[in-house]
């Protein structure tokens, strides 16, 4: 089979000139790839490479991230800032060879959300969604059930406000060493994978990725504002990680209620540290471990029940005429497109055969 390679194309959608990389014939099944946070389309290439040549592959870098304009992200509009971007390409028939396209659409973590975002606004334009390790339908931390419900008022414990500042400024400062637990680096190796083998020979390209975040009010991580309840953090109205806090990004009953339904797929790993029921990243978790000391306890502050949380939503989403399939890889972590490819290119396929008999 031959190789697929993608060539880079800058397109300006939605008010802003995005860098979108493009595989395949322009009359192949299309298939959109959303990326996650800290990351690029770039983090899609090791996948690229395995799918048959039968695709279109469509894969923009979101705004602030590779070489897509550094547009600020409005986080009381949750991720649909991100939304609206990807779906402004879907009429460009430059991209997708036809000016009505109607993809399989990929996202990995923030960008499964985004995927989500799209499925509600453009429910016309999805054909199937492959959700990769995908954030909550309910944000990212500061919920207590599987039904979203806030922990405090102010949603503390989100946001901004719970990003390591030694993480931030070492990404700012394009830190590509392996000297310190939040170089970019050890993080991409420690987080982003089980085993930091399966990077491979594509490390430094991956890690390339992750240093093209922009960074600062409006981009990664955005404003935080003082909170009287623990941590004494609270989510802004600017930056990335607003955007996926549950004061700004709760989708899980607008999801339900879409009338257009298509077949979802949820592939995780069962050793991600992500996006888990134990998070690393989720500051009640850690309160719980003692690694964020004055943690109120179980009972005030419980870790975010991420898995059972989109889980709940999807049954829900079955229970209303769509259908999913929830597929759980062991020892895989946040990526299962870079550790397990062979697994899940074939879901991808799965998800693409009806589309190719259209």
């Amino acid at each position: 089979m031959p190789r697929m390679e993608t060539e880079q194309r800058i397109v300006t959608a939605n008010g802003i000139t995005q860098a979108v990389r493009v595989a395949g014939p322009p009359d192949g099944v299309p298939v959109l790839l959303i990326h996650g946070n800290c990351s690029s389309a770039a983090f899609w290439e090791p996948l690229v490479r395995r799918l048959p040549a039968t695709l279109r592959v469509v894969a923009p870098d979101l705004r602030g991230y590779g070489d897509t304009q550094t547009a600020p992200v409005d986080a009381t509009r949750g991720l649909r800032d991100f939304a609206d971007d990807v779906a402004a390409l879907l009429d460009d028939p430059a991209l997708f060879g036809a000016a009505d396209a109607r993809p399989v659409v990929v996202g990995h973590s923030l960008g499964g959300g985004v995927v989500m975002r799209l499925q509600v606004d453009h429910p016309d334009r999805v054909a199937g969604l492959l959700l990769s390790a995908p954030v909550s339908p309910y944000g990212f931390g500061g919920t207590r059930d599987v039904t979203g419900t806030p922990t405090t008022p102010d949603f503390a414990g989100t946001g901004a406000g719970t990003a390591n500042p030694d993480f931030v400024a070492r990404l700012a400062a394009g830190d590509r060493g392996a000297d310190a637990p939040t170089s970019p680096r050890n993080v991409l190796r420690a987080t982003y994978v089980a085993d930091p083998a399966s990077l491979g020979e594509d490390e430094e390209l991956l890690l390339d990725s992750l240093l093209s975040t922009a960074t600062g009010d409006d981009n990664y991580p955005g404003t935080a504002v003082p909170s009287a309840n623990w941590p004494g953090t609270a989510p802004g109205e600017r930056g990335v990680l607003n955007a996926l806090a549950p004061a700004h990004f709760r989708i899980a009953d607008e999801l339900v209620a879409v009338a257009a339904k298509p077949p979802v797929t949820w592939v995780r790993g069962d050793a991600d540290v992500i996006v888990s029921d134990t998070s690393l990243f989720d500051l009640a978790y850690l309160g719980s471990l003692g690694v964020v000391p004055g943690w109120p306890g179980e009972r005030d502050c419980p870790p975010q029940p991420m898995v059972g949380q989109t889980r709940a939503v999807l049954e829900r989403y079955a229970a209303a005429g769509g259908t999913y399939r929830e597929v759980v890889l062991p020892g895989c972590g946040h990526s299962p497109h870079l550790e397990r490819p062979v697994e899940f290119v074939a879901e991808l396929l799965a998800l693409t055969d009806p589309v190719a008999a259209v």
